[in-house]
């Protein structure tokens, strides 16, 4: 029997609604300040229908833990805009016009939606039987030669990006994750080899899908936004769907890992090593 799909949802979704109207028809510079509610609108929204599938949510579970999400969310994209100062891969077009105060206020209150938008996506993926009926795939132990191969390989990425970023850019979306896979695994935190120790990849599809219907919306949106990002690469840069260049949605696949290992990263320093709070599987891991 399916749950009442709750009132939050509904709030959720006239926000993004109506959001979305005043981003793409509003005079001036709007989505500064436009983005955060059109975003909490889909956070909400899609929290909402996890509860309506499932009948919990990570706002139902913990409503303090959700409010961390977005506390997170900031400083974890930062890092990313950090990386992307050597990369030049993406530049906002009219942001010029803010302080410099006004700018970091604005974006810093855009990003803290990231995370919680990509696992409420994961947590709607992982509810349909299509995903849960998903075989055995590679295993992937978190061993000492495979831990080390992972962190050795996630710094000469980083590495070479920071040296030839050119050429090497796109592993702005994959050094994050080998270099901090690892961290999680030998300190102790929640890690995906929790699952892929027994070929289970449910959960890393569930992360996928869930960021790709994510990065749907993100492009979407962004689209006719003001101000609004674009994209600079020096090759695969052809076919764009919106701004995004085709290949460079392959970038989303890592992206949603790496926000699942900083996740689980910093709340285990808090002393949460192995809480399961983002639900990206049904089964129990090991």
């Amino acid at each position: 029997m399916k749950n009442k799909f709750p009132s939050y949802g509904w709030l959720g979704l006239a926000l993004a609604i109506i959001f979305w109207v005043i981003n793409w028809t509003w005079d001036g510079a709007r989505t500064q300040w436009g983005f955060f509610p059109m975003w909490l609108g889909y956070c909400l929204t899609m929290d909402a229908l996890v509860f309506r599938r499932t009948g919990t949510s990570l706002l139902t579970r913990n409503w303090r833990n959700y409010v961390g999400l977005f506390l997170i969310s900031a400083p974890v994209w930062w890092i990313f805009e950090a990386l992307n100062l050597r990369t030049q891969n993406w530049i906002y077009i009219g942001a010029e016009a803010n302080t410099t105060f006004s700018y970091t206020f604005w974006t810093t209150l855009s990003f803290s939606t990231v995370i919680p938008a990509v696992f409420g996506s994961t947590e709607f993926f992982a509810s349909f039987d299509f995903v849960k009926r998903l075989g055995r795939g590679p295993v992937i132990r978190p061993d000492n030669l495979t831990t080390i191969s992972f962190f050795v390989m996630g710094w000469v990425m980083l590495v070479l990006l920071l040296i030839w970023p050119m050429i090497f850019f796109p592993f702005i979306w994959l050094s994050p994750y080998f270099i901090l896979e690892p961290l999680n695994v030998w300190i102790g935190n929640r890690s995906l080899t929790d699952w892929t120790r027994d070929g289970n990849w449910r959960p890393v599809i569930s992360l996928w899908l869930g960021v790709l219907l994510t990065a749907f919306f993100w492009e979407m949106w962004n689209y006719h936004s003001n101000p609004k990002w674009v994209y600079h690469v020096a090759w695969g840069g052809g076919f764009h769907i919106f701004e995004m260049p085709l290949l460079g949605y392959g970038g989303y696949l890592p992206f949603s890992l790496e926000l699942f290992a900083m996740y689980h990263l910093i709340v285990g320093i808090f002393g949460h090593k192995r809480t399961e709070y983002v639900k990206v599987s049904s089964d129990q891991p090991t």
